[in-house]
């Protein structure tokens, strides 16, 4: 009876707030996906969906899918001033997740319609997670639902792609179009609408944003989806730059205090300036591609999703995880580490784009960037599961 008690306890805190439970599938899921991934990548694996389509799909839709599930429905209800969501309802959903994820994974070993129903239970959760933001939204009582709205529109547009991906399974030629639109409308722009809202907010920065901000950042980030999604490279480069200079002088313009803010801020201000870096630096890899005609495999995609969306996720979900647990917000050394780490995985991940484009033949740069994500989310899981999970102080 003594036993019962104690793991009951221990469920009953895991499941008591909504970021708990997402957090950590998605931590799991980081290392799990990415490790299989690698090892079809390197031909030790052999599995039953491309590998493109393994990487993209699952990074996006179970891994960091389930971190913004967390985040959101922690975060929304209060964006929005109405009650929080019920246990019942976001429990159902994780479990959802859960079996979806597994059977995506076991499919990807076996079976392709094994890979499709997990897929469809998954794009079943989103749906249900979709209704309640949606909800959420139409019910609250704040008086600027401003950000809330586009946070819908990034949401559904996620959904839209997560259609397409299967659609694509199926036999329609419309991956490229799936992954970009995932990508950019979805990871990258509802990523941008979290950190514009919260990041000024945690740093005390009271200066006025462009009127225009996000619906700018979206009409370009719609056409950076179409120009890539058929290789328009000269209207791609012009994208990049005209986003970048645009989100670079908005930045400047909030006077953050980038130089003097503590550990657990200057990791968000770092990611969020990682934006137009990336931006820049994809325009000038396309440019690069013209001339010497050769390919950077990736590089912009990658210093997007590693240095902007990862280093902000991370950054959000340490505050999160201590703050929701009665804990200080506070970055110790540790912390600080773990955000150092993750720009070494940042530079680890460009060379390796360079060692492609330049035939540098050092293969290995593969596997010891592979390695330091697998470390970074083994690290970080390790350290703030316990809060996630038990609840235990640090």
């Amino acid at each position: 009876m003594k036993f019962q008690t104690i793991e009951e306890k221990k469920e009953n805190y895991f499941l008591s707030q909504p970021h708990q439970p997402f957090f950590m599938l998605g931590v799991v899921n980081a290392i799990i996906m990415m490790l299989v991934f690698a090892l079809d990548y390197k031909g030790v694996l052999s599995l039953q969906i491309d590998v493109l389509s393994f990487h993209v799909y699952s990074l996006v839709f179970i891994v960091f899918t389930n971190v913004f599930t967390g985040f959101l429905f922690t975060t929304f209800p209060r964006f929005c001033q109405t009650q929080v969501i019920d246990k019942s309802y976001y429990t159902r959903i994780f479990y959802a997740n859960v079996s979806g994820s597994a059977l995506f994974l076991i499919g990807s070993f076996t079976d392709g319609s094994v890979i499709l129903a997990g897929m469809g239970i998954l794009f079943a959760a989103q749906v249900f997670i979709i209704l309640k933001l949606t909800a959420i939204y139409k019910n609250g009582q704040s008086s600027d639902k401003k950000d809330a709205f586009w946070i819908l529109i990034a949401q559904y547009s996620g959904l839209l792609s997560h259609l397409l991906f299967i659609l694509s399974l199926l036999g329609l030629q419309i991956q490229n179009f799936a992954t970009n639109l995932s990508f950019y409308i979805y990871l990258i722009f509802l990523t941008f609408i979290v950190a514009q809202r919260m990041i000024p907010f945690f740093s005390h920065s009271y200066e006025p944003k462009s009127e225009n901000l996000l619906k700018t950042v979206f009409v370009l980030l719609l056409l950076k989806t179409l120009f890539g999604s058929f290789d328009y490279t000269i209207a791609q480069i012009t994208t990049d730059i005209v986003l970048a200079l645009y989100l670079l002088r908005e930045f400047i313009s909030w006077k953050l205090p980038v130089f003097t803010s503590p550990a657990i801020l200057w990791v968000l201000h770092l990611g969020l300036f990682w934006l137009p870096a990336a931006l820049f630096i994809s325009a000038i890899a396309h440019i690069a591609q013209l001339f010497l005609n050769t390919d950077f495999y990736f590089i912009g995609i990658h210093l997007l999703s590693l240095g902007f969306v990862t280093t902000i996720l991370i950054g959000f979900g340490t505050r999160v995880t201590l703050g929701h647990s009665g804990q200080v917000p506070h970055a110790d050394r540790f912390a600080t580490n773990i955000f150092w780490f993750i720009q070494v995985i940042v530079l680890l991940r460009a060379l390796y784009s360079l060692n492609i484009a330049f035939g540098w033949g050092a293969e290995f740069l593969f596997d010891i960037s592979f390695t330091a994500w697998l470390i970074l989310f083994l690290i970080w899981g390790t350290r703030y599961g316990r809060i996630l999970v038990f609840g235990h102080k640090i």
